[in-house]
């Protein structure tokens, strides 16, 4: 699968807005602007294994497509959700634990980038990733 690989964090897009909007402090938000996110990403099947490392920490998320799990964003946010497949987009419909307000994410392969689009409450960010 296109996903399949390890992606580290080259730029984001707005971002610092989004991280606003869902409320985080401007501390957190200057950390995360600068976590060296990377990603290794593994499917089999409709099995995903995601292994993040970054600055402030590293977890494994492992998932199945459209079996709704739980997962705590890096800055404590609890959200609900899954990831579903929409041709070539990898996409996550997620619902905070804390307000209800729901946060979409869409992975997808653009150019030889990995591309992660987050939207929530009409503010849209990006996060691009280069292939290691």
């Amino acid at each position: 699968m296109a996903f399949d690989g390890s992606w580290k964090v080259d730029r984001n897009e707005n971002y610092d807005n989004l991280m606003e909007k869902m409320g985080i402090n401007m501390m957190k938000r200057k950390l995360a602007a600068h976590d060296n996110l990377k990603l290794t990403i593994t499917q089999e099947g409709n099995k995903f294994t995601v292994k993040e490392s970054s600055t402030f920490r590293s977890i494994e998320i492992v998932f199945e497509l459209g079996v709704t799990f739980n997962y705590t964003l890096a800055d404590g946010t609890e959200v609900t959700g899954s990831w579903t497949i929409d041709g070539n987009k990898l996409i996550g419909n997620f619902q905070r634990l804390d307000n209800s307000k729901e946060l979409k994410t869409v992975r997808e392969v653009v150019g030889g980038e990995l591309v992660q689009t987050y939207t929530y409450e009409g503010v849209e960010a990006k996060r691009i990733f280069k292939k290691e």
